[in-house]
């Protein structure tokens, strides 16, 4: 099923071009906020982060309402994203307050069980093991919302219903996805490596201390200021690419897994006095 809809997917971005405008527009974000990272710092970058990351969801709902509706420009993209913003981001707020309070609760629980500060190892491995169901389980809320119409907290659970009745399928979902991303990210690393290939030469000779005691910032002065901007067009492609191809990748698994499980619409109302039903 995983690579039938991966075959599926890059049919509707062959069909809809417009598919992949979301795609250019989070990676020159992404190129802009590595470039603004070296200038001024992770304090400036850090605020532009969230900024760009609610631009960037402006145009991933537009582009699911575009797979939804099969047809549709840069006009539909713009209006469909805008009518779907807050039907996607408002469940993911929640999800992200959700884990966050799940994962500080239980930093604190091994804080009070160890009598002291935990290794950061033993937080990174809480954290994962909290973070990556949590993701399993909500990964389809933003898709329940556009293609179902479903509300913050029906998404969630229509997410959460699928993928726990769907376990091996997501898996393999999850797999084809990881395969892709090592793929483009592993091709761009290695042109990347070729363009600043006599800036990086130097390190090669570095020994394991010289290696351990190397700092982002002497990195940076390493590759220069040409290598700022190869990275940055190496992390533009990178988003272009792997955005549209993910996303999607994934309308088109939920489509087929939703169609399995109906939704459950819940209806409001209440009986009158001779059993009739009223619905609000």
């Amino acid at each position: 099923m995983a690579l039938e809809d991966f075959k599926e997917a890059l049919g509707l971005l062959r069909k809809l071009p417009v598919l992949w405008i979301p795609g250019v527009v989070a990676g020159l974000l992404t190129a802009c906020l590595w470039i603004i990272l070296d200038i001024d710092g992770t304090f400036f970058a850090s605020r532009l982060l969230i900024v760009f990351g609610l631009v960037s969801l402006l145009f991933i709902a537009g582009m699911l309402a575009i797979i939804k509706k099969g047809e549709g420009g840069i006009r539909a993209l713009v209006s469909e994203g805008i009518r779907y913003y807050f039907r996607v981001l408002l469940p993911l707020v929640v999800i992200i307050f959700a884990v966050t309070m799940i994962i500080l609760v239980f930093m604190m629980a091994a804080t009070l069980a160890i009598g002291g500060t935990p290794d950061i190892s033993i937080l990174t491995v809480i954290s994962l093991c909290i973070m990556i169901p949590a993701i399993l389980l909500t990964l389809f809320f933003d898709t329940a919302a556009v293609f179902e119409d479903c509300r913050v907290f029906a998404s969630i659970r229509r997410s959460v219903t699928l993928a726990s009745s769907h376990a091996r399928e997501v898996i393999g979902f999850f797999l084809v996805c990881a395969a892709c991303c090592f793929i483009v990210v592993f091709g761009l690393m290695m042109i990347w490596e070729a363009v600043l290939y006599a800036k990086l030469e130097p390190i090669t000779t570095y020994n394991e201390t010289q290696m351990a005691a190397l700092t982002p910032e002497q990195f940076l002065t390493i590759v220069g200021h040409d290598g700022i901007w190869v990275t940055a067009i190496v992390c533009f492609v990178g988003v272009l690419i792997l955005v549209p191809l993910l996303i999607t990748y994934k309308t088109c698994f939920f489509r087929k897994i939703a169609g399995t499980i109906p939704v459950i619409q819940q209806q409001t109302g209440e009986y009158d006095s001779k059993g009739r039903w009223y619905k609000y």
